[in-house]
């Protein structure tokens, strides 16, 4: 679960991370009251869950209240990656000396939480990390003992040449761990934290991602959520009880268990392919999940085909099929569908598809071959 900013930045303000003073506004003239009761000049900075937000024109310097609410007016107007602006953030505008990068991130390989620092702060910190790695700093964290106080001094001198900056950022560091084991966090990052003239440490942007099974035991973060600001697709397959990840490519996929999930997209892009999602429909024998599943997946404007990849244990192949069934009776598709069914009740669900002049693979290998060459050369009709 993504967080906006001004949420973020609430909890780390309660963890005692300096950031600036700043209001929400759904108005242009809730923006020009922010404005005047923060004074001096401020940063309007639109509100929504994507990256890019600088780039899109969303996030703009204001020096007068009457200019906030232009400003303002301008960025509600807008469109970001397909996602309205409903709200902006109004922020003091700080004066900046120096700016650094310090983010949290698991790292699955070593299952482990690592701190990520970097001087190169205030940039796309993925094109640090591509053109200059020799820039970042990383710090792999022992989930047993945690962040040792020297450890977050260790790389604030190397962030910092002067002492008083160093143990500043120490303590942000410090409590920036903190935010992200006790919000069960994917991800908490300060890019850029910055320093002005005087020395003061500020947070400027805050980004907090929370792990969505851990909400049940985050009732307060959960509570945070913004539906109306979340990918349409993402948020059905949620309330759906899918698992559903928007991704780039042209194959739509709709797998049963995560692991099989990775696998799947994996095998295309082997075979030269490139997956359009990650969609669970987990372990459940539940037809609407199906249906549920196609629907989203036939929304996407630029899936080309269809993959279902089934292996029936808990999930029941036959229990799939007439999920199928009942999806295609509902929906014209004008995508060619590709079907690998094995396992639980596997004759049966042959049976069904069979009703409807379907047929499925057995071999994962030979039903990716032919969604890649039908995506290649297909379409919609």
């Amino acid at each position: 679960m993504k967080l906006h900013e001004h949420q973020a930045k609430e909890i780390f303000a309660r963890a005692g991370i300096p950031v600036p003073r700043g209001r929400v506004a759904a108005t242009p003239a809730d923006a020009r009251e922010a404005a005047r009761a923060i004074g001096g000049r401020v940063v309007v900075k639109a509100q929504v869950l994507v990256g890019g937000r600088g780039k899109a024109g969303g996030v703009r310097l204001a020096a007068t209240p009457e200019e906030a609410e232009a400003t303002a007016r301008a960025i509600l107007g807008l469109e970001i990656k397909g996602l309205p602006v409903r709200a902006v953030l109004v922020t003091e505008a700080i004066e900046i000396a120096t700016e650094v990068y310090v983010g949290i991130v698991l790292d699955r390989a070593t299952q482990r939480a690592v701190i990520m620092a970097s001087a190169a702060g205030g940039v796309d910190i993925e094109e640090v990390a591509a053109k200059t790695p020799e820039k970042i700093v990383r710090l792999p964290i022992d989930p047993l003992i945690g962040l040792r106080p020297h450890d977050a001094r260790y790389l604030a001198r190397r962030l910092y040449g002067d002492a008083p900056a160093a143990k500043a950022a120490a303590a942000a560091i410090e409590r920036l761990h903190r935010v992200f084991v006790d919000g069960d966090a994917s991800l908490a990052e300060i890019n850029p934290l910055v320093t002005t003239a005087d020395g003061a440490l500020w947070a400027v942007d805050a980004k907090l991602v929370v792990d969505d099974n851990a909400l049940f035991r985050r009732k307060e973060i959960e509570a945070l959520r913004d539906p109306d600001s979340e990918d349409a697709s993402e948020r059905e397959a949620r309330e759906r009880g899918l698992s559903f990840v928007k991704l780039e490519g042209e194959i739509g996929c709709v797998v049963n268990g995560a692991g099989l999930a990775m696998t799947t997209m994996d095998v295309i892009q082997h075979f030269g392919g490139r997956p359009a999602n990650f969609l669970d429909i987990g372990g459940s024998s539940n037809p609407d999940k199906v249906v549920t599943a196609l629907r989203i997946l036939t929304r996407d404007r630029n899936v080309r085909a269809i993959l279902f990849n089934i292996f029936g244990g808990i999930t029941r192949c036959d229990d799939v099929a007439r999920g199928l069934v009942a999806a295609l009776a509902q929906t014209r598709l004008d995508l060619p569908i590709v079907i690998r069914l094995t396992g639980t009740n596997e004759k049966e669900a042959r049976a069904i598809l069979a009703g409807i002049g379907l047929e499925a693979e057995t071999e994962m290998d030979d039903a990716v071959r032919r969604v890649v060459a039908l995506a290649a050369k297909g379409g919609r009709a």
